[in-house]
C-alpha cells in the first residue's frame, strides 16, 4: 500500500474523500491517506513545499501564491469545487455601505478568498483602507470571531456559514454573484512529487471521483447525508442543508473534479490585479491535467 499525506480546510469540500475512504475506493487502488486538517494557508503552504504533506486541497490560489510569492515548483492537477462560500456579517450591517470602517477577518491577507472580497468590495466602490484586515486563520477560527465580535465580516464555506446564521449571523452576498466563474477549491502538489509519484497520484484522483460519483447519485442520497453527518459531526438538518448545496448541478461539486478553466482565468486575473507586480501567466503555468487525464482513463 502507498501512504498519501494529505492537508486540507475543515468543511464539506472534503466530503468525496470521506465517500471514497468509507466505501474502499482508495484501499482498492493501492492507497492509504492520512488527511490532517489545517490552521491556516499559511501552515498548508509550508507543509507542501517542505514536503510534510504529499497532496494539498485549497482555494487553488494559493497554488498560484506558492509558484509567484515562494517561487515554489507546483502545480494544480484536480479541480474540485466553484466554492461554497458566502460573506458573512454581524446581524447590523445590511449594505456593503455598513461595511466602512468594520473589521475584515481572513485566513491570509494576500490569498486566495481575501482578495475576492477585496475585488468585491472595489466594485462596490468600498476600498482598501476604508475597513480593517484582521489575520484569523481558517474558517473555524473566522466564525469563533464572528460569533465574539471580534471581526466584522468574513468569508465562511459550508457547514460554517450554516453555523454562523443559527447564532444569528447574516450571509451579506454570495461571492459568484459579483465576480462570477471561479475554481474555488482543487488539489495541488509540487511537481517534482508527482513525477516522481505519478501512478499513486493518478489512483488518488480517480478514487476521489469516484468518491464523488458516490456521493452526487441519486440513489446514495440517504447514505450521503448520514456519512456527512458523522464526518463532519454536524446534526441532521445541517447535513441535509449542505448535501442540497453541495448535489446541485448549477452550484455543487463541479462533475467528476474537471478543472474550470475559465474560473481559473478569473482567478489569475484577480491575483494580478490585486498586485501588480506579479507576473501572473497564462493558465498552462500554474495547471497540468495530464494526470486527471490518466485518472479519467483509469476509471
Amino acid at each position: 500500500m502507498k501512504n498519501l499525506h494529505l492537508i486540507v480546510f475543515q468543511g464539506v469540500q472534503n466530503f468525496p474523500n470521506f465517500a471514497a475512504e468509507t466505501n474502499g475506493f482508495f484501499e482498492r487502488r493501492g492507497l492509504t491517506v492520512k488527511t490532517t486538517f489545517t490552521r491556516s494557508s499559511e501552515q498548508q503552504r509550508a507543509g507542501l513545499a517542505n514536503g510534510e504533506y504529499d497532496i494539498a486541497h485549497s482555494a487553488v490560489d494559493n497554488a498560484v501564491a506558492m509558484v509567484e510569492i515562494a517561487g515554489e515548483d507546483v502545480a494544480i492537477v484536480v479541480g474540485l469545487d466553484h466554492g461554497f462560500n458566502k460573506l458573512i456579517v454581524q446581524p447590523d450591517i445590511t449594505s456593503y455601505e455598513g461595511l466602512r470602517g468594520r473589521i475584515f477577518g481572513v485566513d491570509a491577507v494576500d490569498t486566495a478568498f481575501a482578495i475576492v472580497v477585496y475585488e468585491i468590495l472595489k466594485r462596490k466602490g468600498i476600498k482598501q483602507g476604508d475597513y480593517q484586515i484582521e489575520l484569523i486563520g481558517a474558517t473555524r477560527f473566522r466564525l469563533e470571531a464572528l460569533k465574539q465580535k471580534k471581526v466584522d465580516f468574513a468569508m465562511l464555506n459550508l457547514p460554517f456559514n450554516l453555523f454562523a446564521q443559527r447564532a444569528g449571523l447574516k450571509v451579506l452576498d454570495d461571492p459568484t454573484n459579483v465576480i462570477g466563474a471561479y475554481q474555488s477549491t482543487g488539489g495541488f502538489v509540487k511537481r517534482a512529487w508527482a513525477q516522481n509519484n505519478r501512478d499513486a497520484l493518478t489512483q488518488y484522483i480517480a478514487a476521489y471521483i469516484e468518491g464523488l460519483r458516490w456521493s452526487m447519485d441519486p440513489k446514495n442520497r440517504s447514505a450521503a447525508i448520514e456519512l456527512l453527518k458523522q464526518r463532519a459531526d454536524i446534526e441532521s438538518d445541517i447535513a441535509e442543508q449542505c448535501y442540497q448545496e453541495i448535489s446541485d448541478p448549477k452550484t455543487g461539486f463541479a462533475k467528476d473534479a474537471k478543472i474550470d478553466l475559465a474560473g481559473m482565468e478569473n482567478v489569475l486575473a484577480l491575483r494580478a490585479d490585486f498586485s501588480e507586480k506579479q507576473n501572473i501567466d497564462k493558465v498552462s503555468r500554474y495547471v497540468d491535467e495530464t494526470f486527471y487525464s490518466d485518472a479519467i482513463a483509469a476509471l
